[in-house]
């Protein structure tokens, strides 16, 4: 657990966000540090759920404001928000770590609706899972798989508007995920996560997903609008080929591009002259 206690604390790259129809009060922001303070520091399992309860309290009020998308905290170290170039979409997310069972992911997508209308908010939640996330089928509210989405782009294709996800997933206590998701709104508004989009040498699969060793750092940034840039993942050594948890990067870059409808795989990309 300490393992993943630790990542709780290096969620700090993700932007922050709570509070009534106008711009949170100072106190609300203030009670929310406390929260979150006290979250991080206190190794009670029962007293983090009760305090995790708290903090939902506040930020289901929050999300539901009609400051959500003008206002951001700057003094909330674990909580993540961001919020899509368009503004049309926001996302609201930060995990609790549990000593004696499994932790979880709370997540709210916010999103913008039509001039006059109330935003559409999803709340999802789920416990750590140790099993990959998979590539071959689409995901939904009801079955999310978790993670901690740190950056996002709005794509439009065939008069279709998306957004590409990036996450990071810390439920198994010896590998590290990183993810390229797509998230979709069917005309219901029922959310939907994948799309067939992601060609590479094992064929086209709904997502990109990269496991390697929770001991190593791996590095995955959108590069412009139609490209998306990570390290190169190679086992530790060649008997550890068949074994995610002794991957690391090699000092080497692979890349997602846009062409043709779909993204593809592109190996050993020169990333030194951006």
């Amino acid at each position: 657990m300490k393992r993943i206690s630790l990542y709780f604390f290096l969620f700090l790259f993700l932007s922050t966000g709570v509070a009534k129809s106008q711009v949170p009060e100072k106190d609300t922001s203030t009670k929310l540090e406390e929260l979150f303070d006290r979250l991080v520091g206190n190794y009670n399992d029962v007293e983090r759920i009760s305090t995790n309860d708290s903090i939902r309290l506040i930020l289901d009020d929050y999300v539901k404001s009609d400051s959500v998308f003008s206002h951001r905290f700057t003094n909330l170290r674990y909580l993540g928000q961001i919020m899509s170039p368009d503004s049309l979409l926001k996302i609201v997310t930060w995990n609790l770590v549990l000593e004696n069972q499994p932790g979880k992911y709370y997540c709210y997508f916010i999103r913008k609706q039509d001039l006059g209308k109330v935003n559409k908010i999803y709340r999802l939640s789920t416990s750590y899972n140790e099993k990959p996330v998979r590539t071959d089928t689409t995901y939904t509210e009801s079955d999310w798989y978790g993670a901690l989405y740190y950056d996002l782009k709005p794509f439009i294709i065939d008069s279709n508007r998306c957004w590409v996800l990036l996450g990071i997933d810390y439920g198994n206590a010896d590998i590290s995920r990183k993810i390229i998701e797509v998230l979709t709104f069917k005309p219901d508004g029922t959310i939907v996560f994948g799309e067939k989009w992601f060609d590479s040498d094992k064929g086209i699969s709904f997502r990109a997903v990269f496991e390697y060793a929770s001991n190593a750092m791996m590095s995955l940034r959108f590069r412009s609008d139609n490209s998306i840039v990570f390290d190169h993942l190679v086992p530790f050594s060649p008997s550890k080929k068949d074994d995610r948890e002794f991957y690391g990067p090699d000092y080497s870059f692979d890349a997602y591009n846009f062409k043709d409808g779909l993204w593809k795989l592109l190996i050993n990309v020169d990333v030194r002259n951006e």
